[in-house]
């Protein structure tokens, strides 16, 4: 990205901090003009997202670093989020939920990811671990409800 996030969060690879995420990430998207069905999605992603960085990539470890970086996007309108971990390192193209019709508990979280975001990049980071690209742009109902954006997304509104 161009500019500095907006907000960054760094958390430790702790499952209980995940709640903490989840409402931080539903404030954020609800003050860019995401209605209320759009945050929950958008928080359920950015969870499973999470969740799949404790799992695999740090083995359930509690002690792992993770970073979310978030951002407003202009064009078009709605969020960019980057989350980044120092785990272990996968393939991206073998990065895949399983069949869906492989019918049992765990394992939709790409499905989830992929179905939720209008992006998702999957792609190793050069000083190791992983970095997931997130992007999700407000529906037109959203667009029509929401304030014009600013021209310059890092200057406050006057």
């Amino acid at each position: 990205m161009e500019r500095e996030p907006e907000i960054s969060i760094r958390i430790f690879s702790d499952p209980h901090l995940l709640a903490t995420v989840r409402c931080a990430i539903e404030g954020w998207s609800k003050c860019i003009g995401f209605q209320e069905r759009s945050r929950a999605l958008i928080a359920l992603a950015i969870d499973e997202a999470l969740t799949n960085v404790i799992r695999h990539g740090y083995g359930n470890q509690t002690n792992g670093m993770i970073w979310l970086h978030l951002w407003r996007s202009t064009e078009p309108r709605g969020l960019r989020i980057i989350i980044e971990d120092l785990g272990k390192v996968t393939d991206p193209s073998k990065i895949k939920g399983r069949e869906l019709a492989d019918v049992r508990p765990g394992g939709l979280g790409v499905h989830i990811i992929k179905e939720t975001m209008n992006e998702s990049v999957w792609e190793p980071r050069a000083s190791g671990g992983m970095r997931l690209t997130l992007a999700k742009w407000l529906n037109a109902e959203e667009l029509a409800a929401s304030y014009p954006a600013p021209s310059n997304p890092e200057q406050p509104h006057s």
